[in-house]
């Protein structure tokens, strides 16, 4: 049996992705970089190895930024939407805006990391765990 593939695309769909499962994390990031590139309190990402993501964009509408951190933020240009990080501390995998995925995972969010950077005007209400620290996946205290 293949492996099983999810879909991903962009708001005007000209930028599509194919994901194969199974995705290696799925969690809550409240860091100052994806809140401002997202524009909303955290963003959610799945985490994939880059090999396992085929990126289908005929128009080569793709656009990549590169942050201060050394991490690179890929969107469309036609529509804007942020569809990939790639970050220095993460060789080889991709982290995809868990919103664009169609479909399930197989895997719910496990975490919120970066929480010590989260916007004081969200509250976080579930009880996944909390982390943070210059990582942002240290266990922080409550």
């Amino acid at each position: 049996m293949p492996p099983q593939t999810v879909r991903a695309s962009c708001l005007c769909e000209a930028v599509r992705l194919e994901l194969t499962l199974p995705a290696k994390f799925c969690v809550h990031c409240h860091c100052d970089n994806c809140r401002r590139a997202h524009g909303a309190a955290f963003v959610t990402y799945a985490g994939f190895e880059a090999e396992r993501m085929k990126l289908i964009d005929a128009e080569g509408l793709l656009v990549r930024y590169r942050t201060d951190t050394g991490a690179t933020r890929s969107f469309c240009s036609r529509c804007g939407t942020p569809l990939l990080y790639e970050g220095p501390r993460w060789p080889g995998e991709v982290h995809v805006a868990r919103a664009l995925i169609e479909g399930e995972l197989g895997l719910a969010p496990e975490a919120h990391a970066y929480v010590d950077q989260k916007a004081d005007w969200h509250e976080i209400t579930d009880e996944l765990p909390r982390l943070g620290g210059d990582s942002g996946v240290e266990p922080v205290d409550d």
